[in-house]
């Protein structure tokens, strides 16, 4: 890979969950140094993530971090007002953020997984837990779990059953229209959006906005990170302790750190920028 063109933006679209935070205790120290050098070279650092945006942005004050940011698998992207000069066609407007939508309100997937014929003890869905029975299954404290609760645009399924019920439950809902993927520790239900759709659009409207190419870095250890994997430029994949990694169509620039979570998160993208010729 050749040093990268001076007028191109480069952008570093990351997962959260297992890659830039810990596994088990959602840390990112050891990517502090790295973090600090993005943001020394004003290279944005955008989280895609099955998160809501109440979890986003709780950590971006945690991370100082001011620029946009994709939630849900792609269900939307923020984007801070006057972040670009002009806000981008078609999205929502709130008092701090410019949205983009690319599906429908969570409430429309709920309805659509009560049609299901599978059993309702077969699968826990974040709706009908608690916060603490949240808490219990991700491992978050109770001010965490309740902002994992915060969805706008799909559900988050724990599956309790087996691998041929949650298959037919998979069938029954992408028949209804949903589309269901698999996290890293959960089953995702939304719309038809994902993670490289979202990756795309904000690619141009950086590109749009500086009038310039870009360059773009996805960083994923799961399979709802396969499609961002795929559209980006540079493709980082980040060993897990809980599956095996996705399986990429792409022929070449796909690097595959050596260590797990925020560790090999700071590796690969210390090998990529050396790589570019970004000191």
């Amino acid at each position: 890979m050749n040093s990268m063109p001076p007028t191109s933006k480069l952008l570093v679209f990351t997962d959260l969950d297992g890659c830039l935070l810990d596994h088990y205790d959602y840390s990112f120290k050891p990517a502090t140094a790295m973090l600090q050098k993005l943001q020394s070279f004003n290279i944005p650092l955008i989280p895609a993530t099955s998160k809501t945006a109440a979890e986003v942005l709780h950590l971006r004050k945690c991370l100082a971090n001011e620029h946009p940011f994709i939630i849900e698998n792609g269900a939307a992207i923020f984007i801070p007002k006057r972040y670009f000069q002009d806000p981008p066609k078609d999205c929502k407007e709130t008092n701090d953020f410019w949205i983009k939508e690319f599906t429908k309100p969570r409430q429309h997937w709920l309805s659509l997984i009560a049609r299901t014929s599978i059993s309702a003890d077969k699968f826990q869905t974040f709706f009908e837990s608690s916060i603490s029975g949240v808490s219990k299954l991700t491992g978050l404290e109770h001010d965490a779990a309740a902002r994992a609760c915060m969805r706008q645009y799909g559900e988050p399924i724990a599956w309790h059953g087996t691998d041929e019920e949650k298959q037919q439950f998979i069938s029954e809902l992408s028949q209804l229209g949903a589309k269901v993927m698999q996290g890293g520790r959960f089953l995702h239900v939304s719309g038809d959006c994902d993670k490289g759709k979202a990756l795309n659009w904000l690619a141009n409207q950086y590109k749009d906005a500086l009038v310039s190419p870009v360059l773009s870095i996805a960083i994923g250890d799961g399979q709802n990170d396969v499609d961002m994997l795929e559209m980006a430029n540079i493709a980082v994949l980040i060993p897990s302790p809980s599956h095996v990694l996705p399986k990429l169509s792409k022929p070449k620039h796909i690097y595959t750190a050596s260590q797990q979570g925020p560790s090999g998160w700071a590796e690969s993208v210390s090998m990529i920028l050396n790589t570019l010729h970004i000191p």
